[in-house]
């Protein structure tokens, strides 16, 4: 199969020297993954002009009303606003140089987002146009940290009750808990908790059995699932050997989940996959990588991309349809990319 068109605007920038050419996106190409979760890019799906520019797509989530929302750390405009078309319906922010984690829940008949900045060292809840209402700094109270720089969070997680759970990813590694109000509740984890540094980055809570909600963990640079107990204690984890798992979310049943590179931070320049696993998180596809294989002792072999269609995947999500959108960490300023179901 030749090598397909890129889109004007990244074209442009290789051009120019700024990017490598092999990172050029695709508008077509192969048929990605394995068995029944196969996909197919979308060609130059959501690609804007310079009036809205990106430097990394570090969050992506979707609203009710189909809205496929992106948190980057350009200060030109935090926050993207597509529709399932991938045209802009509006962009706010300016605020936010260490964008980064992206989480939307909802509040009664209301949704609201929660970012997280790890240049400014804080959590902000914001209305879904970015009406901020609400800031956590850093737990300066739990006596876990000597000054504000050593707390970078990276990603929230919410429980039913709204309750939620900021996660250290790039500091000190410590989880910290807040009540719906977000009032302190306690802090777990870091080196002394048994949390390898580079380790708590994104994650989710599990909230299939609403008795028993756990936290699952995307641990990164440590390539496995870590899940907890809501009050820290280990109780699984799962390897992924070649991936580095930065987030996973839940749809229909299955998890879907971001590896940012093959084998990073080793090797800094390969390029990643995304995952589709079952409700046990045993893989079932690796989209843009190769087939999942469990040897005879059970064990998963590792793996790696195998297409060169992503680079950097940071973070996704996924729409009724089944699509899949997917936002890029350090790809050469790239828009989100959407894969739908083939």
């Amino acid at each position: 199969m030749p090598f397909p068109l890129p889109n004007r605007r990244t074209f442009a920038k290789a051009a120019a020297g700024l990017i490598a050419a092999p990172f050029i996106r695709a508008a077509s190409g192969p048929v990605l993954g394995q068995g029944e979760h196969r996909y197919r890019v979308v060609p130059n799906w959501g690609v804007l002009d310079a009036k809205t520019p990106v430097k990394n797509c570090h969050g992506i989530v979707r609203d009710r009303e189909g809205h496929i929302i992106v948190l980057t750390d350009h200060t030109a405009n935090n926050v993207i606003v597509y529709d399932k078309a991938g045209r802009l319906v509006h962009k706010w922010g300016n605020a936010f140089p260490g964008a980064h984690g992206l989480s939307i829940v909802d509040e009664g008949a209301a949704q609201v987002l929660y970012l997280t900045d790890l240049e400014k060292h804080k959590v902000v809840k914001t209305t879904l146009d970015g009406k901020i209402l609400q800031e956590w700094l850093w737990p300066e109270q739990t006596g876990m940290y000597e000054k504000e720089d050593q707390y970078k969070p990276s990603w929230t997680l919410h429980l039913a009750n709204g309750d939620f759970f900021v996660l250290d990813g790039y500091g000190r590694d410590f989880i910290t808990r807040y009540d719906a109000a977000g009032k302190f509740l306690g802090i777990f984890g870091g080196q002394p908790g048994g949390i390898t540094h580079w380790g708590p980055h994104g994650g989710m809570a599990d909230l299939r059995d609403p008795a028993n909600p756990t936290l699952l963990i995307a641990m990164s640079d440590q390539q496995y699932l870590l899940r907890l107990s809501l009050d820290g204690r280990k109780l699984e984890q799962t390897n992924f050997p070649g991936g580095n798992p930065r987030q996973i979310r839940l749809h229909k049943g299955r998890f879907y989940m971001a590896h940012l590179a093959d084998n990073w931070p080793k090797d800094r320049n390969s390029r990643g996959f995304l995952s589709v696993l079952d409700g046990d998180l045993k893989l079932l596809s690796n989209i843009g990588g190769t087939a999942p294989f469990y040897g005879d002792d059970g064990k998963l072999q590792p793996m790696r991309h195998k297409e060169e269609v992503f680079l950097h995947p940071h973070d996704l999500i996924v729409d009724d349809e089944d699509s899949i959108y997917v936002g890029q960490f350090a790809s050469g300023d790239t828009y989100p990319i959407k894969l739908e179901r083939v």
